[in-house]
């Protein structure tokens, strides 16, 4: 095993290619064993998983219970678990059927087909990626212009990513894949043999919780802090009123307009594994707007927004509340006390 940083290291991967048929079949290419686990290997990989972090518009699942038809958890168990097809022979069965299933939808698009298993953050994963070639410029001899063919990973539209210890754990969801644009998303993922699985208000609850954090870590003032929160409902609950899908990058430019760029940071970690494309669930935002705690001997529940008009008041020196304009019938069954 080749160990490539602190937090990825590579135990197999090839590469073969696919060539488009021009409306005949394509065909393959297939490398004869393994590329070796060398310096340049590790980079590639390196910046596959970056980019597959940092790329929004991800889809999330898992896989289809009917192997006949969707064979990837046979191989995938087959190589992983009871390991009676090596690395060579799955890559090669993966390469089979994405061939048919690009064959079958008439895409015309090729390219080098990445196979690869690696540890990413103790994570025992398998990739999978199509990547195209793009012609850039470099500086040779003499200062000469030359141009120079290399890996799009800019342009990276179609790579999946199966976590085998999640999947293993019996996870509910352990695939991962670009959605990509167009129909990409269809015709791959039933090359990955994926269900996809969002559910929309354990998502929302994800989502909100991750604002609260990064508003948190914000250092901002209790005003900016209480806007932040408030704008970030609002979004939200128009979304879900409306029945749009969720964009990160969207809902972080207009959550947190002056710093789009680090709130959408934050929601893309690739830790949280936050899906896109759901409808934000209205029942989990009432803690972007409202403060609820509970004690032994009594529960309370607040609006943010009544800090600031005055009617709840928190004081740090004696770490206690004040409620203000107390109704009538709370102010009766007090006195009566």
């Amino acid at each position: 095993m080749n160990q490539a940083s602190a937090t990825h290291a590579i135990s197999h991967l090839v590469i073969h290619r696919l060539v488009p048929g021009d409306g005949a079949p394509s065909r393959v290419e297939l490398r004869p064993q393994a590329n070796p686990l060398d310096d340049a290997a590790v980079r590639l990989m390196e910046r596959l998983c970056r980019h597959l972090a940092e790329r929004p518009g991800k889809g999330f699942g898992h896989f289809e219970r009917d192997e006949g038809n969707f064979p990837m958890a046979h191989w995938v168990r087959a190589h992983a678990i009871e390991g009676s097809l090596d690395f060579a022979g799955l890559s090669r069965e993966m390469l089979g059927h994405l061939q048919q299933r690009i064959d079958e939808d008439k895409v015309e698009e090729g390219g080098y087909v990445l196979f690869a298993r690696a540890t990413v953050f103790g994570a025992d994963c398998l990739y999978v990626a199509l990547l195209q070639e793009t012609l850039g410029t470099v500086i040779g001899d003499g200062l000469s212009i030359l141009d120079s063919p290399h890996l799009d990973m800019a342009g990276l539209q179609v790579a999946g990513r199966i976590d085998i210890s999640a999947w293993q754990a019996g996870a509910e969801r352990y695939i991962s894949f670009l959605k990509g644009r167009g129909d990409v998303a269809g015709w791959f993922k039933r090359f990955l043999g994926c269900t996809d699985v969002v559910i929309a208000l354990k998502e929302t609850k994800k989502l909100v919780e991750t604002i609260g954090h990064f508003a948190d870590t914000q250092q901002l003032e209790a005003p900016q802090r209480d806007e932040l929160m408030e704008r970030a409902h609002l979004v939200l609950e128009e979304m879900g009123e409306r029945g749009d899908p969720l964009s990160l990058q969207a809902v972080a430019a207009q959550i947190f307009p002056d710093a789009p760029a680090r709130l959408a940071e934050t929601l893309q970690n690739e830790a949280l594994d936050l899906a896109t494309g759901f409808v934000p669930d209205k029942r989990a935002l009432r803690p972007l707007i409202r403060f609820k705690a509970s004690a032994a001997d009594w529960k309370l529940e607040f609006e943010r927004s009544s800090l600031r008009g005055g009617s709840v008041h928190y004081d740090k020196e004696s770490n206690t509340l004040v409620l203000s304009n107390i109704p009538e019938k709370l102010r009766q069954l007090l006195l009566d006390e």
